[in-house]
C-alpha cells in the first residue's frame, strides 16, 4: 500500500485536532461557567421575587380579614342605628299618647302624630295631617340636615320668622 500520510503530517494533524479539541473544551467550560453564574444569579432574583410574592400573599389576607372586620363593624353599626330609631319611634309613640290625652285637639299634637308617623311609628288614633316629612331625605339627605329647620316646619319649636 501507499503511504498516504507521512508521519509528520500526522503529528501536525494530531497536534491540529489537540489544538482544536482544547479550544472547543475550553470554550464548553467557560460558557459551562457563564451559565452557572447566570444561574445563581437568577436564583438570588428568585427568591427575591418568591420573598415580595409572600409578602404581597399576606398583605392580601391581612386586607381580606379587615374587609370583613369593617364590614362586621358597618353591620353592627347599623344594627344599633336602627335599634336607636326604633327607642326613638317609640319614645316619640308615647309622648305622643301622653299629649294627645292631654291635649286631644292641639295643633302640637298633630305635628307631632304627623312627624311620628313620618318615622314609621304606630299612628296614634286621631287622624293625621299631611307633614312633608319625607323619612327617605332624613335617613339619606342630599344635602345637610337642619334640624332646627324641620322643628319649625313641624310646629314642635316655634322660631324667629
Amino acid at each position: 500500500m501507499f503511504k498516504l500520510y507521512s508521519e509528520q503530517n500526522v503529528k501536525e494533524l494530531v497536534l491540529r485536532l489537540k489544538g482544536e479539541y482544547e479550544e472547543a473544551l475550553r470554550r464548553a467550560r467557560e460558557e459551562g461557567a457563564a451559565l452557572k453564574e447566570e444561574n445563581t444569579v437568577l436564583r438570588g432574583k428568585l427568591s427575591l421575587l418568591e420573598g415580595e410574592r409572600a409578602e404581597v400573599s399576606e398583605a392580601l389576607v391581612r386586607a381580606v380579614k379587615e374587609g370583613e372586620r369593617i364590614r362586621e363593624e358597618n353591620e353592627k353599626s347599623l344594627e344599633n342605628e336602627r335599634k336607636e330609631l326604633r327607642l326613638l319611634i317609640e319614645k316619640c309613640r308615647l309622648l305622643l299618647e301622653s299629649l294627645n290625652r292631654k291635649y286631644p285637639d292641639g295643633e302640637d299634637v298633630r305635628a307631632l302624630r304627623a312627624f311620628t308617623e313620618g318615622l314609621g311609628g304606630t299612628p296614634a288614633p286621631a287622624p293625621a295631617a299631611e307633614s312633608g316629612f319625607d323619612m327617605e331625605e332624613v335617613l339619606s339627605p342630599k344635602q345637610p340636615l337642619d334640624l332646627a329647620k324641620l322643628c319649625k316646619e313641624l310646629g314642635l319649636m316655634e322660631g324667629d320668622e
